[in-house]
């Protein structure tokens, strides 16, 4: 197994969504040695937000483009090529202002590129990276539940590059007092032990 793990909090390994996906991570390294993990950590590497000449890069011909836009290029192809090469990913997935944190907003500005992740056709856009599985673990801190708009638009953009296939493991009510964070995690690490314990018996 392959897993690319993208760390979405400001506060990297510190966030409650980092830590519930890296428990994830080692408890599946724990259960077989040999399973992958390529991590991009998005706080200590920030994706650079879109501009102008970004944006002129990705829709620039490919024997037109300067040696700027060929970078930009090159760049994003890195981060395509990360979650092409991926079996599973495992996303920390905070929430900030009720939606997702800019840094992953613009990771996923670099990866959806058509022809790339996606292609148009007559019946609308198809997504090309199919057969992978996300596991998402969502760190908030009121209580929002699985319907927010948060979660469709992250099911809404994963399933426009092809992944479909998602898991969430929410922990809410991080912020309403010490006994509704300490409940909320516990729950959530008892479902990450469940969900690791269902991928061993269908191994």
């Amino acid at each position: 197994m392959k897993i690319l793990q993208i760390k979405s909090s400001v506060f990297s390994g510190n966030g409650q969504s980092s830590r519930l996906a890296d428990q994830f991570v080692a408890d599946l390294r724990a259960q077989d040695p040999r399973v992958q993990v390529v991590e991009r950590d998005l706080a200590a590497e920030p994706v650079p937000h879109l501009d102008g000449a970004r944006v002129g890069a990705f829709f620039a011909k490919p024997e037109e483009r300067t040696a700027e836009q060929k970078a930009v290029i090159a760049y994003s192809d890195a981060l395509i090529n990360e979650l092409r090469r991926a079996d599973v990913i495992v996303l920390g997935l905070p929430m900030y202002n009720f939606g997702v944190p800019s840094q992953l907003k613009a990771w996923f500005d670099h990866i959806a590129r058509a022809g790339e992740t996606f292609k148009y056709t007559e019946k609308g856009a198809v997504g090309l990276l199919t057969g992978k599985k996300a596991y998402v673990f969502a760190a908030r801190g009121g209580i929002y539940g699985e319907n927010h708009s948060q979660t469709e638009w992250l099911r809404q953009i994963l399933g426009f590059v092809g992944i479909a296939d998602l898991e969430f493991v929410y922990a809410e009510g991080l912020a309403l007092g010490e006994d509704s964070r300490n409940n909320s995690i516990a729950a959530a690490q008892g479902r990450v032990h469940r969900l690791v314990a269902q991928l061993r018996q269908a191994a």
